[in-house]
């Protein structure tokens, strides 16, 4: 009898049949599955663990198998949908050192875990826990600053800017290579900006008694509008956002903090149904070698716009000329509740435009800093375009009013378009001087260190 005959009789036939399917189901079986210690472990550390921590904004922990277990759908859905790691940088322009997104093959192991079970694997196969200073995101502060008397937040109505002056002056040129914040109550923190108020300003001196928290009245007593808020021309060290990364600068590269300053706490506060008491506190590490570049921040934004009612997609514009040479490090968005994306483009001297960050999503409660991966050089001559788009529509669930005429504000129900820039300039200049064009007079000078 010839084989394919033989093969085909119908006794012989379900033999085969049934053995082809108990080979495949052992070859199935024999197939690895995704397990917690060898394969989710080193994708949870690399992409999640920083938020996702006892202390930290995440809202739950991820360290162990007992913390990843009962969210392993969940996780599922959230990295199939990107919802999770929050990242929204167009991958087709620009590269950046702190890309969150998660690569297919890491998406895949994740998804391959929770539907084959989320199963443990065995624990000698993980790589060593991920190691975090306690209570911080960067290494132990040289200097820890805390407000001295806590604020009480509301649980309803709109509390204006709140400043308080940290009593701490600084008797020498102190150089910042890290910084971060630390929100007493981060559900209720809007924002934190840090300022250095130089010795020279007289920015709240008189009203703004140190550690008391102040905020200021929208007039003067003569009934003029104030103009001294925001800053008043003094230089920001740092801000918080939501999802905003603690300040951190590359060897020689830090922030200036002049002798005889202070630093300025501006605190925004959004109640959420809880009267709540909040504290807040920022972490310093100084630069322990010479500092030849100074980081400066420069914006080109617009603050005058009208966003009309119930409008789906208006465009705001903003723009800065370059009158120096520099290298930008990071590129920031900040827009409110109803920013929809954002674009920075870089016009070169001779006409080219380089779309160096696109966003054709942006998240109010995820504001982050795109810190690219190779610095961009500037020079006198060039400029940043920066485009905002926003969604005043009922169909943006976040709007507040989709009925409003909404304005530049400072509360997250009115607007910015903010194109926020990490400049690296040389460090002999000010920034006054640097914006100015002015170029550095001696050649072998470099800042000093700590």
């Amino acid at each position: 009898m010839k084989l394919m005959s033989w093969l085909k009789t119908p006794g012989v036939k379900a033999l085969g049949v049934s053995a082809l399917a108990a080979g495949l189901a052992a070859a199935a079986d024999s197939t690895p599955t995704a397990t917690f210690h060898k394969d989710v472990v080193p994708i949870l550390q690399a992409r999640c663990q920083g938020c996702h921590r006892p202390g930290e904004i995440g809202p739950m922990p991820l360290l162990t198998y007992k913390d990843a277990r009962p969210w392993a759908k969940a996780m599922k859905e959230a990295v199939l949908s990107r919802k999770m790691p929050p990242w929204f940088a167009d991958a087709g322009h620009g590269r950046f050192a702190n890309d969150r997104s998660l690569a297919k093959t890491e998406v895949d192991v994740l998804t391959a875990w929770a539907d084959s079970g989320a199963r443990e694997g065995k624990p000698h196969e993980a790589p060593s826990p991920r190691s975090f200073s306690r209570g911080w995101n960067i290494p132990p502060p040289d200097l820890v600053l805390e407000m001295p008397e806590a604020f009480a937040v509301p649980e309803s109505g709109r509390v204006e800017y709140t400043y308080i002056v940290l009593p701490h002056q600084f008797s020498e040129d102190r150089w910042v290579q890290m910084a971060e914040a630390r929100p007493g109550s981060g559900s209720l923190v809007h924002h934190m900006t840090v300022y250095v108020r130089d010795p020279e300003s007289k920015w709240l001196r008189e009203e703004a008694r140190p550690g008391v928290p102040f905020t200021p009245p929208k007039s003067f007593p003569d009934g003029r509008r104030r103009t001294d808020l925001g800053g008043m021309g003094n230089e920001i060290l740092f801000f918080f956002v939501p999802g905003y990364d603690p300040a951190t600068f590359a060897p020689g590269q830090a922030k200036k903090i002049r002798a005889g300053s202070d630093l300025v706490l501006e605190m925004h506060y959004t109640p959420n149904g809880k009267a709540v008491a909040d504290r807040s506190r920022i972490g310093l590490v100084f630069a322990t070698e010479p500092v030849r570049e100074r980081v400066i921040i420069v914006s080109a934004g617009n603050n005058r716009f009208v966003i009309p009612p119930g409008d789906p997609n208006y465009r705001v514009d903003g723009a800065i000329t370059f009158r120096n040479h520099g290298k930008i490090l990071s590129l920031y968005p900040h827009m409110h509740l109803r920013g929809k994306g954002f674009e920075f483009r870089l016009v070169h001297a001779d006409g080219r435009v380089e779309t160096l960050l696109k966003l054709t999503r942006y998240s109010f409660n995820w504001q982050l800093d795109y810190r690219l991966e190779t610095p961009v050089a500037i020079a006198p001559g060039m400029k940043m375009e920066c485009t905002a788009w926003y969604d005043n529509s009922a169909n943006n669930p976040l709007n507040p009013d989709p009925r409003a005429e909404v304005r530049y504000g400072e509360m997250s129900w009115e607007e910015m378009a903010g194109g926020v820039m990490q400049v690296a300039i040389d460090a002999r200049l000010t920034p006054r001087e640097w914006f100015t064009g002015k170029q550095p007079e001696s050649a072998a000078v470099v800042a000093p260190s700590r």
